[in-house]
């Protein structure tokens, strides 16, 4: 089945590279060049994925992914040519799925692309096994759901995913690159701090008071905990 991606970036030379280089990988592109061209695509139609350039010009990366969040579980995949470590936390925090720094290599791009999009698949009926139970919180892996007392969490694919990893792992501290290594399947620096950020999205979504978690445990120096005994 082919999947579908809508590119938001204004630079016409990258963004066509892009294009021709998935759609070569057998994608299908749609191509907006500004903030508002995009939103107004995305609400035409759906899309398995969002590639996002951070810099437009009529409105921020950030404001768009925010607007896409607020009404679509889309994955995306934010560009960003400014690499500093800040503007990579606010678009995590604004539920952007990963990032990637400009100047990227294309092959890079589409790695990053079928992540996302593997994290945000599993389709597929479900049986209860794929259900972990801990009190009040059910994380369905087959649907990749998190549910709160029969309500929904709100999480991106890659926030649920670091939730499953550790659920999986109950009562076990986990390193910073050992979640992502269970994520992502690639090692990346302990002191990355979208890990810290992705943690404090998740806890606002399953945690009773997120100031003082009860489910994901910090353990100083050392990553974090899930744990076993929950209300």
């Amino acid at each position: 089945m082919v999947q579908h991606l809508l590119l938001i970036e204004d630079d016409e030379r990258l963004a066509r590279m892009i294009c021709d280089y998935l759609e070569g990988a057998g994608y299908r592109l749609r191509h907006a060049n500004t903030g508002a061209e995009g939103l107004a695509l995305q609400r035409e139609q759906p899309f398995d994925a969002i590639i996002l350039d951070l810099m437009l010009p009529d409105m921020d990366g950030l404001d768009v992914c925010r607007s896409v969040r607020a009404e679509a579980r889309t994955p995306i995949l934010m560009l960003t040519a400014r690499g500093e470590a800040m503007d990579r936390i606010l678009g995590l925090e604004m539920g952007a799925d990963d990032y990637l720094p400009k100047p990227f290599e294309p092959r890079e791009l589409l790695a990053r692309l079928k992540a996302i999009l593997r994290r945000a698949g599993g389709n597929s009926p479900v049986g209860d096994s794929d259900v972990l139970r801990f009190g009040r919180l059910e994380i369905d892996r087959g649907a990749r759901e998190a549910r709160l007392d029969g309500e929904a969490c709100q999480l991106t694919g890659h926030q649920f995913e670091m939730l499953r990893a550790l659920a999986e792992h109950p009562g076990r501290v986990l390193t910073r690159e050992q979640i992502m290594d269970l994520v992502r399947g690639e090692n990346l620096e302990a002191f990355d701090r979208s890990i810290d950020v992705h943690i404090s999205r998740i806890r606002q979504a399953i945690e009773d008071n997120p100031k003082e978690p009860r489910r994901i445990i910090t353990v100083r120096g050392a990553g974090y905990v899930f744990a076993k005994a929950q209300e």
